[in-house]
């Protein structure tokens, strides 16, 4: 077949022309902000991610040897790191990456895997046994999820049980390290007993296929984590990826004062936020 001419720009339809401008603006507006990241499996739903400035990680012993380093120099801004589970189980690798991530720069906290069959207030002995207090660590986390796949403690509790519980929890993580804690939780749990309960505390949720507010009804995230495939320089295998809600400077100022800029005036009176 003859090979066929393409047209010189000037002869394209006007609205092409109008849809290649607006890629090009996006490219240069929008930069990828972790180009050496990666996913293995991503999602059309999570995209938008991509243009959001401040990404982190979550990790535990799963990920092996870390060279916090080179996660650093990729691009990691944040990272949590799984310190306790229940009222006897102590992350093995919690201690290292700790340090390591301290020793390379990246903001860390420590978060704790509730066990809805263990006592409340012996699960925060636990974890304030194990979590240094540190002054430059980030608030320390409450992980609340049904333990489907626990072989020790499967069971849902009731909603007002599980409350109680995790307000208990809250409460010693607070009085002892001086921070509001977070709460992590997922897309089931918050359906069934965190969905239209009050708190105070900045929220990191999990959804990997659509964006926050098209799974949380009524509820805004400080940090979400978007996938559980990613990959990142420094870490073998894959590990969740996470990203804060805002820009440089709110970021800036979250790591200043420890709380979520958009409550600053609301909590100051409580102690738990820095002095801007």
């Amino acid at each position: 077949m003859p090979e066929r001419l393409i047209p010189p720009p000037r002869f394209l339809p006007l609205f092409a022309v109008i849809a290649l401008i607006a890629s090009l603006a996006a490219c240069s507006v929008f930069p990828d902000r972790y180009p050496l990241k990666g996913d293995n499996d991503p999602h059309n739903g999570v995209a938008r991610v991509h243009r959001m400035p401040i990404h982190g990680i979550d990790v535990s012993h799963w990920q092996g040897d870390i060279d916090w380093h080179q996660a650093r120099r990729a691009g990691t801004r944040f990272a949590f790191i799984k310190a306790t589970e229940g009222g006897l189980h102590l992350d093995r690798k919690f201690h290292e990456n700790w340090e390591g991530a301290r020793r390379a720069g990246i903001p860390r906290g420590a978060y704790h895997f509730v066990f809805w069959c263990r006592d409340a207030a012996e699960q925060a002995a636990w974890f304030i046994e194990n979590v240094p207090r540190a002054r430059d660590a980030l608030p320390p986390v409450l992980d609340v999820e049904w333990n489907n796949h626990s072989r020790k403690c499967s069971r849902h509790v009731p909603r007002d049980e599980a409350l109680r519980k995790i307000r208990t929890m809250l409460s010693m993580m607070e009085a002892h390290y001086g921070q509001m804690p977070i709460i992590y939780t997922d897309i089931n749990f918050h359906r069934d007993v965190l969905e239209g309960a009050h708190f105070d505390n900045p929220f990191w949720l999990r959804s990997v296929a659509a964006e926050p507010h098209e799974r949380y009804r009524n509820r805004r995230f400080t940090f979400w984590q978007w996938t559980q495939t990613g990959t990142v320089p420094g870490i073998r295998g894959e590990v969740d990826r996470n990203v804060f809600y805002g820009s440089e400077g709110e970021w800036s100022q979250f790591l200043s004062t420890q709380c979520d800029p958009r409550d600053l005036d609301r909590l100051y009176q409580r102690g738990v936020c820095r002095v801007k």
